[in-house]
């Protein structure tokens, strides 16, 4: 069998503290300070578009050369490659509901399982608020590895029956997904490994190929806005890492999108760190949303979320609970996409920065379904 690293991998760091940890092994959070670790390729300045983008294979494994996993190893379920819709002049939505699973946890699951399985891995654990879960349940079912996830008591009961139905055991635990990971904590057998958001370094590698097929649907540009519903922050902070590597390999200037964070109102510590100027996140309090997937009171990424959105030039905000719903019926009647409540609280933001002139009639926008609505009703 081909080694199942991707040569290129040349470092696996800490986005806060820079400690670096060995190549080839199996990794959780900074060993020195608990934080997320990053994965870095050598990529090279002459690296052409043409030689890393495989037109052929239809999923995120398109991208082999920039990945950490090489293709051949993948734990695959076609993942990836969804639709950008332009649903109106200048204005597309990127439908993560056509991944495997329905959402866009099966981007980061096909690289984490994947790697998790290359080195040899037992049991896969992970808390989640619904489409995490489900993802895991699939992909490690596909790997032929046992799943345990621990979800809120409250979780929609078709995220529920969907990881039962891969074979997955389940949890369910008073409180949100802060909650259950602490019950897992508590009861990990030795050999389990968790593949919570940011406690593994491989599920960003996966969200990052967003920003790639974006740049490559828009005939390899990039858009001015990019409109993102905002839990644990992977996907922002794997596109925003994906922008850097473009750069590197020549294939954009320093120019960015500018990256809007979308929380809801009853949970947006990002969007309250942002508005306060702090570079850190506090834990919200009493987390309520129907928008599960952005129940996170806690985000283990929240700094690196909050240096993209600053960095780029962009923005958070907090979606009122009463605006959610309706906007995910906005979308569904006005373009056929049917979104989940995190795309519909993505499309209400996008209503609200058009009112205040914040975007503009000029500016090429995306805005990310993350997931099907399906599995709310």
């Amino acid at each position: 069998m081909t080694h199942p690293f991707n040569p290129a991998l040349s470092a696996i760091t800490c986005f806060a503290c820079g400690t670096s940890h060995r190549v080839g092994a199996l990794h959780t959070v900074c060993e020195s300070c608990g934080l997320p670790l990053r994965v870095d390729l050598a990529l090279g300045s002459d690296l052409a578009p043409d030689t890393v983008v495989s037109t052929t294979v239809p999923s995120l494994w398109r991208y082999g050369p920039v990945l950490p996993l090489s293709p051949s190893a993948a734990v695959t379920l076609v993942e990836g490659w969804t639709p950008l819709i332009e649903v109106r002049p200048g204005t597309w939505v990127k439908d993560e509901a056509r991944n495997p699973t329905g959402s866009f946890k099966a981007r980061g699951m096909t690289m984490a399982v994947s790697a998790a399985a290359a080195l040899g891995v037992r049991r896969l654990v992970a808390p989640s608020a619904g489409n995490a879960a489900g993802a895991l349940a699939a992909y490690g079912a596909a790997a032929g590895l046992p799943v345990l996830v621990a979800m809120p008591q409250d979780t929609p009961p078709a995220f529920v029956e969907e990881c039962r139905h891969y074979g997955a055991e389940v949890r369910l635990v008073a409180g949100t997904i802060a909650d259950a990971a602490r019950w897992l904590t508590g009861h990990r057998r030795e050999h389990d490994f968790d593949l919570a958001t940011l406690k593994e370094p491989y599920r960003i590698e996966g969200k990052k190929t967003m920003a790639y097929e974006v740049w490559e649907q828009l005939g390899r540009r990039l858009p001015d806005v990019i409109v993102y519903p905002t839990g644990g922050g992977t996907g922002l902070i794997g596109m925003w890492k994906a922008f850097d590597e473009m750069q590197t390999m020549g294939w954009i200037g320093s120019e960015r999108p500018r990256m809007v964070s979308v929380q809801a109102a009853g949970c947006a510590p990002i969007v309250a760190a942002f508005q306060a100027g702090a570079d850190r996140t506090q834990s919200w309090p009493n987390a309520s949303t129907s928008a599960y997937g952005l129940r996170v009171p806690s985000p283990l990424g929240g700094f690196l979320c909050l240096q993209a959105i600053r960095e780029t030039g962009g923005t958070a905000l907090a979606i009122a609970e009463e605006d959610i719903a309706p906007a995910a019926v906005d979308l569904a009647r006005s373009t056929g996409i049917d979104a989940c409540p995190e795309g519909g609280a993505a499309w209400a933001a996008l209503a609200r920065l058009r009112k205040e002139g914040r975007v503009t009639e000029t500016d090429r926008v995306v805005v990310f379904n993350t997931g099907t609505g399906l599995k709310y009703r």
